[in-house]
């Protein structure tokens, strides 16, 4: 049997733990805490270790998913949980055109770890003042080879379409030898 660690990423509240949440075969192992600080009350939990979920995509092939948390302050998770990572995503909230930059921030230190294939998604695109992904392409100063897809965290078809572009990346490299 073939195992896939890949890691989700990305600013706080984009969408890790929902991500995983829907589409993960087992109950998703988190480390979510309630939030202390008013400031950052756009929701009322956030993780402070890891998620983690699991897919069996076919009796031959199982991915691993681990959630970093988004906090810059648990960003010391972030090296540990990369190790082994065949691939990644980098969650992005479309509607909150604030966090790109540290999105941006994100995507670079995470190839900075590791060489592996990586999609960027446009999160919360059911949301009304969500960007067009187009548009993040721009702001995020994403190259045209890079996979930026929509996406809605709470739909499992879209997030299944996500995972599925990033092992078709992984397997690519596995077959070429670059792994």
């Amino acid at each position: 049997m073939q195992t896939v660690k890949m890691v989700v990423t990305g600013p706080f509240s984009s969408g890790k733990t929902q991500f995983i949440q829907s589409v993960s075969e087992i109950d998703v192992v988190n480390t979510e805490r309630k939030i202390s600080q008013e400031s950052e009350r756009i929701k009322e939990t956030t993780t402070v270790a890891m998620d983690f979920g699991r897919i069996t995509v076919d009796d031959d092939l199982v991915l691993y998913l681990f959630g970093t948390p988004g906090q810059k302050r648990f960003d010391f998770m972030w090296e540990i949980l990369s190790e082994g990572m065949l691939g990644f995503v980098v969650m992005v909230d479309s509607s909150r055109p604030e966090t790109f930059r540290e999105a941006r921030r994100i995507l670079e230190t995470f190839r900075a770890y590791a060489p592996t294939p990586y999609v960027v998604t446009a999160n919360k695109q059911d949301l009304e003042d969500a960007w067009e992904p187009s548009d993040m392409r721009i702001a995020l100063r994403l190259d045209p080879d890079v996979k930026l897809l929509p996406c809605i965290a709470t739909d499992k078809e879209s997030v299944k379409n996500t995972l599925l572009e990033l092992l078709y990346s992984i397997l690519e490299k596995m077959e070429t030898g670059e792994f």
